[in-house]
């Protein structure tokens, strides 16, 4: 809901619970006034009437108060748009206009100088209270110098008055992304980005608020943002001298120049969603799941299926029986998506050759890969396979008939990682090869998912000839999104998996594109409570993919964990297998094959309940619940145990606390706020254990 105060220069959108007030002052200043529980429009008036507090001459009274601070003027924090020609830099803007289009409110600014035009966009939906922002800067004159965009953020939240400030982010790098941390935050900036091209694994884009440290995970105040960009990003959290705070996030990861905008061109930022949440980081995160569950992950009411991933079995060395071999296995231990992993196309023998040459390898797949795919689905199961459309090896068929084709800087090493380079994608011929190849390959076979890889990041991001090709940056995920679009318009039966080394492309961007994401490369079940308990801050079960592979790790550490624990561990997003079939016992298979069932049974619960983290993995037992309804879901780790102690007592959340609920496992009946004791810890023993209770409401 969006209202508009009576001199039209003051605006409230509310939502579920929240609210989120702005004001524009006679002199075209746009003040923020309000972010939390739900206020009125006099409420916000009377706000917007309070003066602002005295300022020492060597500070601006604007800053931290402004909705979207600009270059230029009596300002001194960050700004979020700098703009400059060749002989002008900064923006002074005068106020254009406001419109509503149901949800969305626009609100408009034109710099005369410059010709440049701004749209701040904010939408609040009325099931949620996560506000969308985003921005859209255009050159507006029919002629004149180009506009240099330095920087163009997506949106500056600004927190309410608070003693002290705790930030939360997630942070990690290969093998070990999205580990929580939190921290007390400081005056000064705290800068988290990536600088590769791609969202990276050492940082998701999100950061999480809550005042003096009191937020716990079902009480207190939270505040946080996330950025939906799939390349370079920066977000900047600034305490002020006088302990406001102010975060701004956008593309790009400095001020050395997005784009460069001709007149009548346009630049739309990525969104940088917002959300504030009276019920603790546990209610906070619900409410992020939910919002993307309805609004940005495409078909998110459809379950994901239980899938095997060859890769961990095979290798490079891949032939077209012992595929048919390990899809038979997969068919009888239950699994519904069976996924041909690398080395299916061209020289694909090892990681130095074949990538950019889409077309299956003749000695592997003489037929192509239907026999294949129409084996697969005779089993029951849907068919699918890997690529890494964005990267070439130069010993390549594509990199030998193009070698110009990739990110390079004349006269520099074109740095090769895993033996790859990156292709120019901002290149139409790039982006129309690409879609025909890919196209091509969607159309010879009946192909159900794609595993989509990025397995380097940007060094040399250079374009030989072109006028600006700082624009690289953004134009490489531009086109990105617009081959997924194209693609999955084309083929509206294939889903997609985001991927990158692991989890080096998760973000609200490419979620909006694609079915789920590969969370890490690291499949070690211990390690990946840590990785899906940050994971689960922000994005839902439903997208987060997780295997159970070979006992000992040997892809990692070398760990030896039960079948049991492995499985519990995957069963938490969505449950995928990935080790050689061909080498587990018959024991082994049948015992997997009941936890494939009891997946299945329990998954509506898990990829589409509301999330409740019931004891955090710190090294003793940790659990999780899931909640849909009636029903809810419990999973269990034992860590580690000395000494002879109990597992700690659990209390459940999210239940009818009024209610009885009965124990599909045992039988057994407990009241909705019930504390889980040892007694129903049964089978927790030792280290690395694992549990999963089933309750329902007794009617």
């Amino acid at each position: 809901m969006i209202e508009t105060g009576d001199t039209g220069r003051t605006w409230v959108l509310s939502g579920a619970t929240g609210s989120y007030a702005l004001h524009l002052t006679d002199r075209d200043e746009l003040l923020h006034l309000h972010w939390g529980p739900r206020l009125t429009m006099a409420a916000a008036e009377a706000l917007a009437a309070e003066p602002f507090p005295p300022c020492p001459g060597f500070d601006s009274p604007l800053d931290g108060h402004e909705e979207y601070p600009v270059e230029g003027g009596p300002r001194f924090v960050r700004p979020a748009l700098s703009v400059r020609t060749d002989e002008v830099r900064g923006t002074e803007w005068a106020f254009g206009g406001a419109e509503t289009d149901g949800d969305e409110l626009r609100l408009g600014f034109t710099d005369a100088v410059h010709r440049l035009a701004l749209t701040l966009h904010y939408r609040m939906r009325d099931d949620s209270d996560v506000i969308e922002r985003w921005t859209t800067v255009a050159h507006a004159g029919p002629d004149g110098p180009p506009l240099e965009l330095l920087r163009a953020d997506a949106a500056t939240w600004t927190l309410p008055a608070r003693e002290n400030w705790r930030l939360s982010q997630l942070h990690g790098s290969w093998a070990a992304e999205s580990r929580l941390v939190r921290s007390e935050l400081t005056y000064g900036e705290k800068i988290l980005s990536s600088r590769r091209g791609h969202t990276g694994h050492q940082h998701l884009p999100w950061v999480a608020l809550d005042a003096d440290g009191a937020a716990t995970e079902e009480h207190g105040e939270v505040y946080g943002c996330a950025l939906g960009w799939s390349g370079s990003w920066r977000i900047a959290v600034h305490q002020l001298p006088d302990g406001l705070v102010q975060i701004n996030g956008g593309a790009g990861y400095d001020e050395s120049g997005l784009l460069r905008l001709a007149p009548g061109e346009s630049y739309t930022t990525p969104v940088f969603a917002g959300l504030w949440s009276p019920d603790g980081f546990g209610g906070a995160s619900r409410a992020w799941h939910a919002w993307q569950l309805a609004h940005v992950i495409p078909d998110a009411g459809t379950p994901r299926p239980v899938l095997y991933n060859s890769w961990e079995a095979t290798g490079f060395d891949i032939s077209m029986e012992q595929q048919r071999a390990l899809a038979v296995r997969a068919a009888e231990m239950g699994v519904e998506l069976f996924v041909v992993d690398d080395a299916w196309f061209g020289q694909r023998t090892s990681d130095r050759a074949g990538l950019g040459d889409w077309t299956p390898n003749p000695d592997r797949f003489p037929g192509g890969l239907r026999p294949l795919a129409d084996e697969v689905r005779g089993l029951g199961m849907r068919f699918g396979i890997w690529v890494e459309p964005e990267m070439v090896n130069p010993d390549s068929d594509l990199y030998r008939a193009h070698p110009d084709w990739v990110q390079h800087v004349p006269g520099r090493t074109r740095t090769e990682f895993r033996h790859q380079l990156v292709l120019n994608l901002a290149r139409p011929d790039v982006q129309e090869y690409l879609w025909e190849q890919l196209d091509a390959l969607l159309s010879s076979a009946p192909i159900d998912y794609v595993k989509w890889d990025f397995n380097r990041c940007f060094t040399e991001a250079g374009w030989p000839g072109e006028e600006y090709p700082q624009k690289l940056w953004i134009a490489h995920v531009d086109a990105l999104y617009a081959l997924l679009d194209r693609l999955r318009a084309a083929h509206p039966g294939v889903a997609f998996e985001s991927c990158s080394g692991g989890g080096g492309r998760v973000d609200l961007g490419v979620l909006s594109r694609t079915d789920q994401v590969w969370t890490s490369d690291n499949t070690d079940p211990l390690d990946r409570l840590a990785i899906q308990e940050g994971f689960g801050q922000i994005h839902p079960a439903r997208v987060m993919a997780a295997w159970v592979t070979d006992s000992p790790n040997v892809q990692l550490n070398n760990r030896m964990s039960s079948l049991r624990f492995r499985f519990v561990s995957a069963m938490a997003g969505v449950l995928g297998v990935g080790g050689d079939l061909t080498e587990w016992s018959p024991e082994e298979l049948a015992e997997a094959r009941d936890w494939v069932s009891l997946y299945k049974e329990i998954r509506p619960v898990v990829q589409h309940g509301a999330l409740h983290r019931l004891a955090a993995p710190r090294g003793g037992l940790s659990a999780v619940s899931y909640v849909l309804g009636e029903e809810a879901v419990v999973l269990m780790w034992l860590e580690a145990q000395r000494f002879g102690q109990r597992p700690p007592a659990l209390r459940l959340r999210g239940l009818d606390a009024s209610a009885t609920y009965v124990c599909q496992d045992t039988g057994a009946e407990y009241q909705g706020s019930v504390l889980l004791h040892h007694g129903l810890h049964t089978g927790l023993s030792g280290d690395l254990d694992a549990r999963v209770l089933r309750l329902r409401q007794k009617r």
